[in-house]
């Protein structure tokens, strides 16, 4: 049986990176507001929507209050990566670069709420593994199916390289 080789992106890194600096180590560990106060980020959950907003030193991020935890922790997570790495007000940009945006947003979601360096401890083949991981991240079990899918396909075309 060939064993899984899978080697993290350089956004997986930067993420684990962070957390591990910062001493977030394990899925307990990584409460939304926890990571907001570490980046100087205002999380407001008063508006029955998520949006994010930056200008000048004020960063914010509101996650609308009636969603349920694991939705809210999805939403934190995609407007965390609007903060850090898009620029621009959306409303006025051309559609493909706010579609351009969307996509890094739902890819930094992924890693960001189950982030590479927390993983070590499952046992990724299980076919249920998404369930564990969807309990254990408190995200929506979509999430945790897709971040385990990008494992597999990222590894599987690695070794298909090198075959």
């Amino acid at each position: 049986m060939t064993k899984l080789t899978y080697q993290p992106t350089t956004l997986e890194n930067w993420v684990s990176r962070f957390y591990r600096k910062n001493g977030l180590l394990y899925p307990d560990d990584l409460y939304i507001s926890d990571i907001s106060c570490k980046l100087g980020i205002y999380l407001t959950m008063d508006q029955p929507f998520t949006y994010s907003f930056e200008e000048d030193d004020l960063k914010l991020i509101n996650v609308s209050y009636d969603l349920p935890t694991h939705k809210q922790r999805e939403a934190f997570f995609h407007e965390l990566c609007h903060i850090f790495r898009h620029t621009g007000n959306q409303v006025m940009m051309p559609e493909a670069f706010r579609e351009l945006q969307e996509r890094d947003a739902k890819h930094f979601t992924i890693y960001a709420a189950i982030p590479f360096h927390m993983l070590t401890q499952y046992k990724l083949k299980d076919d249920q593994i998404h369930w564990t991981l969807a309990e254990d991240f408190n995200v929506p079990a979509e999430i945790a199916r897709e971040r385990v899918e990008k494992i597999y396909r990222n590894a599987t075309k690695k070794q298909k390289m090198y075959a």
